[in-house]
């Protein structure tokens, strides 16, 4: 068993949802007492958003690097970021380590073209949603062709993630608000729909909708424990 490395606190809440996949995951794969190996090293996510939101994105870096490096130092066989957003610095990160990291975008769209879907929804933070670093990714690497809101809900996308979720608050009227955006992404033509945002998972069930959905903290979660029980 390889020893997963996590980058948490961004934010807690949905780290600790990775932290209790991976470890129901790999009890149901492996039976009896067992537990996965893993290091967590959990920034402070004021910080980071406080960065991100000046575009700061190099301090972040630093970070990012620094937290990487002592999951490295601690002994982990890869690295695992738990959450989409920063994986707008991964490749910074990877260069920077000599353990790979496994992408949230790669296990998403995998899982994705597995179902024999093309055309996807896609949300997120606004930098997740408006950035090339994550929607690049899917439609140059793996051909999917990717659509988002339009600017107005995509303010409100964002906003419930940083002023409520991240704050582990979980409002009726926000999970409506949601599900109408989700349902414009289906009219639109979307064949499904990413939740690009570790946190969305707190608000958005996949019963909620009518096209597959793919919540990528549990996708990342179970891709990191397929990869550390690989031979």
């Amino acid at each position: 068993m390889k020893t997963i490395g996590l980058i948490g606190g961004m934010s807690w809440e949905s780290s600790a949802e990775y932290y209790r996949i991976i470890n129901e995951m790999t009890r149901t794969k492996l039976g009896g007492l067992h537990s996965a190996k893993s290091i967590m090293i959990s920034v402070d996510f004021a910080e980071i958003e406080a960065l991100q939101d000046h575009g700061r994105w190099q301090e972040a870096a630093h970070l990012m690097v620094a937290a990487a490096q002592g999951i490295e130092q601690a002994g982990a066989d890869f690295v695992v970021i738990c959450t989409n957003t920063m994986h707008k610095l991964a490749d910074e990160i990877q260069a920077n380590i000599h353990i790979p990291i496994l992408h949230i975008a790669d296990a998403t769209a995998q899982r994705v073209k597995a179902t024999g879907l093309r055309k996807i929804g896609l949300l997120g933070t606004r930098y997740t949603m408006e950035q090339d670093f994550y929607k690049g990714r899917l439609i140059n690497k793996y051909g999917l062709e990717v659509i988002t809101p339009d600017g107005p809900d995509r303010e409100i996308i964002h906003r419930v993630i940083y002023n409520e979720l991240c704050l582990g608050i979980v409002k009726p009227e926000s999970r409506e608000r949601y599900l109408q955006i989700m349902e414009k992404l289906v009219q639109a033509g979307a064949e499904g729909i990413i939740l690009g945002c570790t946190e969305i998972e707190l608000l958005v069930r996949e019963t909620d909708s009518p096209v597959p959905l793919f919540p990528t903290a549990k996708i990342h979660a179970i891709a990191a424990v397929e990869y550390a029980l690989a031979e």
